[in-house]
């Protein structure tokens, strides 16, 4: 059965969706009718483009689903946290004295994996996760609920070009770690105490070549058995508590 979003986090309707973006409301995705065209939708879409906002067409049937109002082909799904800028968190730590630890997730499409490693990356002492536009898990209320309400508690940061977001942290001084079965090195030999971004990939495809090709090193996790790999969530919390352990000791 499909389960509809709470009426408080759906707009619906070419003015009020507008409206929305204007007043700067953190928006999960907007979804279209395939076929939409006029000069609202025009004046929408560049705004969407610009801000770098996740869309999708759909068949009208979805849109009904999701709502019985007059929803003029275009619904609005807002987002339940508010999403953050990375260029002004990394400033504010440097400043503060901090030591930046930063997790970028790679394509990680599951809401519930996404929900369990933002409770941990709370717990190990992640500054903010950052995630990609595109092809990631949705932060919705059932990712909040299987983070425990850490989703809350965490800047989330979400960026149209992760490229270009991963070479600010580069240049910013922030060292970027994959952790990869591809990797010859494991997890427990390395040092982190210098400012970290961890990137996860999914447990499908990994890190995307172009991702890993930006990193600075990679880690493995080594492993028995025939599982080829582990869940990313428990994949996550392993290597962000040897952070942890090592930033621990005094």
């Amino acid at each position: 059965m499909h389960k509809q979003p709470k009426s408080n986090l759906l707009v619906y309707g070419l003015h009020p969706t507008l409206e929305a973006l204007h007043a700067h409301k953190s928006i999960d995705r907007i979804l279209f009718r395939k076929g939409l065209y006029g000069e609202r939708f025009q004046e929408i879409f560049q705004y969407v483009r610009e801000e770098g906002i996740p869309f999708q067409y759909v068949p009208n049937e979805r849109l009904n689903r999701l709502t019985r109002g007059n929803h003029q082909g275009v619904i609005c799904l807002i987002s339940p946290i508010q999403y953050e800028d990375i260029t002004q968190i990394v400033p504010f730590l440097f400043e503060n004295g901090r030591t930046p630890l930063l997790l970028y997730l790679d394509k990680v499409t599951d809401v519930r994996n996404l929900g369990a490693i933002a409770r941990t990356a709370v717990c190990a002492g992640v500054d903010a996760i950052i995630i990609p536009a595109k092809n990631t898990a949705r932060i919705n209320e059932d990712a909040v609920k299987a983070s425990s309400g850490a989703l809350h508690k965490i800047p989330i940061c979400r960026h149209d070009n992760i490229p270009e977001t991963l070479t600010y942290l580069k240049e910013s001084g922030i060292e970027i770690v994959a952790c990869t079965e591809k990797a010859e090195a494991a997890y427990y030999g390395q040092s982190y105490d210098k400012p970290l971004c961890v990137v996860m990939g999914s447990e499908g495809e990994g890190i995307s070549p172009a991702i890993l090709g930006l990193c600075d090193r990679s880690v493995r996790i080594p492993m028995t058995g025939e599982i080829e790999s582990l869940n990313v969530s428990v994949a996550t919390g392993i290597l962000l508590f040897e952070v942890f352990r090592q930033r621990s000791v005094e």
